[in-house]
């Protein structure tokens, strides 16, 4: 792909089966089955194929890992607030095993001094991908030298196939937002983990390219009269504290980064999502005409143009925008800070507050 720019990135903060029952002369009625109801919101074949295609093209898979690899960076950084070690760590979902590489960055916390790095308080990590090419693409390098890495290929990241109690530490970066019952997995993750043990992801949240879904229905709505799903529904950070909580975690840390992109154009922004694996995977998501397409890039362009501040800013290119939630749960267990009981606080709010009187200037 030929470019105007180097992409530059910039950081703002924000934190079914039924069953056919009744049969009578007039009308069919039907009744859920037993059991839990499942609902299918993204194709897993489609996206397990998205992926090994992308990795295959390796010098593209690796350039347009700027994101990927500017999350695990960021997620990694979450370690330092914790002062212990893990002999065991998971990557759920370890894409081409970004974190990993970012667990032997050198590091410039204070504690650990400039030449150590994350990675000396992690005693082996277990990558799991569904991708044998994207989870092997990077096999060869360095910083495999750096860290005890075990790979394996699982047939689904939403059936983690490990007994309770097996991980000092579970962490994922930017794979959870294509899992269909994301509940569950949280309750399987919260399961393997020892008592006392975090959970640490990002994934992308609502937000995410709201520049391109808005253009796009725009687009869709001029061209063909209606709108056509064309980028993946998301989940939003309110969401997220109540499904943690859900699946058992304590202590609780929220929090949201966005992440704006420069891009010379619409079809370098689509060029680059493919190339990372991380095209429309919905079951009903629908074909891209090249009229679409092209209106598309023109109504991004009138609606956004102006609105990022890096090297597109006044060149003629477009921002867009990647929202990152981030989250940190911990699995309950013996000796851990537990809130005080409701009422029992000696201090007032309203004292705090100034009794919520405010005197009128």
């Amino acid at each position: 792909m030929s470019v105007l720019f180097l992409p530059k990135i910039s950081c703002r903060w924000r934190p079914l089966s039924y069953n056919t029952t009744i049969i009578t002369s007039s009308r069919n009625y039907a009744v859920q089955a037993p059991g839990k109801p499942s609902l299918e919101v993204f194709n897993r074949v489609a996206k397990h194929i998205q992926k090994e295609r992308a990795a295959r093209n390796v010098e593209q898979s690796r350039k347009v890992d700027y994101l990927k690899d500017e999350v695990a960076m960021r997620l990694c950084d979450r370690l330092l607030d914790i002062k212990r070690t893990f002999p065991t760590a998971l990557d759920l979902g370890a894409n081409s095993c970004n974190i990993a590489r970012a667990l032997t960055a050198p590091s410039f916390d204070h504690d650990l001094g400039p030449s150590q790095s994350l990675s000396d308080r992690i005693g082996s990590i277990k990558c799991i991908e569904t991708s044998p090419e994207l989870l092997y693409r990077d096999a060869d390098l360095e910083f495999n030298k750096q860290l005890s890495i075990e790979r394996e290929v699982i047939r689904d990241l939403e059936y983690l196939p490990y007994v309770p109690n097996t991980f000092d530490i579970v962490l994922s970066s930017l794979s959870i937002h294509w899992i269909n019952d994301l509940p569950s997995l949280l309750a399987q993750v919260n399961s393997i983990l020892k008592p006392d043990s975090p959970f640490i992801a990002a994934m992308f949240g609502g937000d995410t390219l709201f520049e391109l879904r808005s253009s796009l229905q725009l687009a869709n709505m001029e061209r063909r009269g209606g709108v056509i799903p064309h980028i993946s529904p998301l989940a939003d950070v309110r969401d997220v504290g109540g499904l943690l909580t859900r699946a058992g975690f304590k202590m609780l840390t929220v929090d949201v980064e966005d992440i704006v992109v420069d891009f010379p154009n619409t079809f370098a922004l689509m060029e680059d999502l493919q190339a990372m694996g991380e095209s429309n995977a919905t079951l009903q998501r629908g074909p891209l005409s090249k009229d679409v397409l092209l209106a598309n890039e023109a109504i991004y362009r009138e609606l956004h143009k102006d609105a990022g501040d890096g090297p597109a800013h006044g060149q003629g290119g477009i921002p867009a925008t990647f929202r990152i939630i981030f989250m940190i749960g911990w699995k309950e267990g013996a000796g851990q800070p537990q809130p005080l009981q409701r009422g029992s606080g000696e201090v007032n709010l309203k004292d705090l507050l100034g009794g919520g009187d405010f005197e009128q200037k």
